[in-house]
C-alpha cells in the first residue's frame, strides 16, 4: 500500500499510496477524537555485575492531554518530542561526537532530562514481565 508504482484495481489504474491516502482519515482530524493513551518504552535484557537484568523503560500519554496542549494527539507528540529533545542535544552540543554514529552511542541522560523537561516523563521496571 505504501508503493508509488501503479496498480491495476479493478481495471482502474491506480497509485497505491494515493488510493491509501484517500480512504484514510486526515491524521489532523484525530487529535479530537482520540481518546486513552498511548505506551511507548523499550525493554533491555543483559548483565550487570554478573548477573542477568531485565529492565523496561516507557512512557503513557493521554491523548486528550496532548490535544489540549498542542492540537493533536499523543501519537504525534511522542514521535515529536523524542525528535525535538535529539535536535536538542545536537544544537546544545551535549551530543558532539565527530563522524556518524547510532543514537546508542551517545549518552542517554541529558536526553532522558531533556524528554522529562518537554512532557514525556519516563517510568521504570526493573522486573517487567515479558511477553512473546
Amino acid at each position: 500500500m505504501l508503493s508509488t508504482t501503479p496498480v491495476l484495481f479493478e481495471g482502474k489504474e491506480i497509485v497505491p499510496i494515493k488510493f491509501l491516502k484517500a480512504l484514510l482519515p486526515d491524521p489532523a482530524t484525530l487529535g479530537q477524537r482520540t481518546h486513552g493513551k498511548t505506551n511507548i518504552g523499550c525493554i533491555f535484557t543483559g548483565k550487570k555485575d554478573d548477573k542477568k537484568k531485565t529492565y523496561y523503560i516507557y512512557n503513557v500519554c493521554d491523548h486528550q492531554e496532548c490535544y489540549h496542549e498542542v492540537g493533536s494527539q499523543a501519537i504525534s507528540y511522542t514521535t515529536g518530542v523524542p525528535a525535538m529533545c535529539g535536535a536538542l542535544m545536537l544544537l546544545s552540543g551535549k551530543w558532539n561526537m565527530t563522524g556518524v554514529h547510532t543514537v546508542e552511542e551517545f549518552d542517554p541522560d541529558p536526553f532522558i532530562e531533556a524528554l522529562c523537561q518537554y512532557g514525556l516523563p519516563h517510568r521504570e521496571n526493573h522486573s517487567p514481565e515479558l511477553v512473546d
